[in-house]
């Protein structure tokens, strides 16, 4: 153990140094979002951009707090900061203001707090410990339950509210299961069911049974000689045709009309630009506009004139697509890349199971932010509403963000140590 450490001993500057970097270009870009409606006062805080320089600001003494407590502090308290997350999702539900149709707020005076963004902390936390325990194997299907249980949890009060971007995001975390044991099957089922998801949805359902039938039997003779081959192969149809009928009964019946155009969209089964495809549209444009060089800081005509909405939080990628041009879409992308290659390179540098799993925690949340956010202004994924990290307007997301990243910086800074 060493003693008497300094608040900087051992600190990664790299991470660091490309915080700072996505801060004031963030910044800098929800400045100019906000540009055309008149926003010239940088510190107002009547303005998007004084507002996310306050949150700039706080998440700073949020920084120095986790910076000043010993690394030990959160592997000790992972599951009561946990059980204080799934109870603050709870009482959302409860009390929480309802904004966009999801009751997923606290709103304290002037301000909203969103838990799902604090709750993912507390989520890797715990599952950070329980995977660091001693005599953890992955290969036992008790342990599989249990470390997707702490990963559920969560999922299901946040489907309550409803919030299936943020969902999502948790469910990633199913991914740092695969650096930790579980076997590589899971992964080929998880294709799999999404491969039978994207068909139902393209396809007619009754279409898509018969596929997945087909194909079932095809297997079934070709494994004839094989009995012991035969049972899993019908286990498996049944399953298949369960699957395609519960995703064919939650895009009917489950989800909203909204949400279903959104993925119609995606899938090509409808083309509304005036509608249900407008924003996606005009984020096209946006984006196409810019050009190899872009328009100019403050010259963007899609961002004065507010022709795309949500552009300061959920399309903020438009104002850099327009403004900065591909350089600056590559440079943004690049900066990110470099960022999670960093995060995977310390992870794996760790001689503690929970820093480790920790540090990969954190690269897949990012990473899950970053590829649905950027892939749904260019029409790659549905619009879901969840920000760009680091980039989006926003105070809930930015001081989740800081928080998840500083604490692996913390925590990498113990790297020579076990933390239990």
């Amino acid at each position: 153990m060493r003693n008497n450490r300094s608040l900087f001993a051992n600190i990664d500057w790299t991470l660091v140094l490309l915080y700072l970097l996505m801060l004031f270009f963030g910044w800098l870009n929800i400045y100019a979002a906000n540009y055309g409606e008149g926003t010239h006062n940088l510190i107002s805080m009547s303005s998007e951009p004084g507002k996310q320089l306050f949150w700039i600001g706080t998440s700073f003494i949020w920084i120095l707090l986790i910076l000043i407590l010993d690394g030990k502090f959160y592997t000790t308290f992972s599951y009561l900061i946990y059980a204080v997350m799934i109870i603050l999702l709870i009482g959302v539900l409860i009390v929480g203001k309802e904004i966009g149709g999801a009751k997923s707020w606290y709103e304290i005076g002037n301000f909203s707090m969103q838990p799902s963004e604090f709750a993912k902390i507390g989520t890797l936390l715990a599952l950070s410990k329980y995977l660091s325990q001693l005599n953890i194997n992955l290969g036992k299907f008790n342990t599989q339950i249990k470390a997707l249980s702490i990963i559920a949890i969560p999922i299901l009060f946040i489907m309550l509210q409803p919030d299936a971007g943020s969902a999502i995001v948790f469910a990633s975390l199913f991914l740092v299961l695969f650096r930790e044991g579980i076997s590589n099957i899971y992964l080929v089922i998880v294709g799999f069911a999404i491969a039978l998801f994207v068909i139902t949805l393209k396809l007619e359902l009754q279409t898509t049974m018969a596929i997945v039938t087909i194909i079932a039997g095809l297997f079934a003779y070709l494994l004839k000689k094989n009995k012991n081959s035969v049972k899993p192969a019908i286990i498996s149809l049944i399953l298949a045709l369960g699957f395609v009928q519960s995703v064919g009964y939650m895009y009917s019946e489950v989800l909203k009309p909204h949400q279903r155009n959104r993925i119609d969209l995606i899938l090509g089964k409808i083309d509304d630009t005036h509608g249900a495809g407008y924003n996606l549209h005009q984020s096209k444009i946006a984006i196409g506009s810019g050009g190899f060089t872009g328009k100019g800081f403050l010259d963007g005509t899609q961002t004065k004139f507010n022709f795309v909405p949500e552009q300061s939080t959920d399309f903020i990628f438009c104002t850099i697509g327009e403004e900065w041009g591909f350089i600056g879409s590559i440079i943004t992308i690049g900066i990110f890349m470099l960022l999670l290659f960093r995060l995977i390179i310390l992870a794996e540098r760790q001689r503690s199971a929970f820093s480790r799993v920790f540090g990969y925690g954190v690269a897949t949340i990012l990473f899950c932010h970053f590829f649905i956010n950027i892939g749904m202004t260019i029409g790659i994924m549905p619009v879901i509403g969840i920000p760009l990290p680091f980039f989006s307007y926003g105070g809930s997301s930015l001081w989740g963000f800081s928080i998840l990243l500083f604490i692996f910086i913390k925590l990498d800074a113990y790297r020579m140590e076990i933390l239990r």
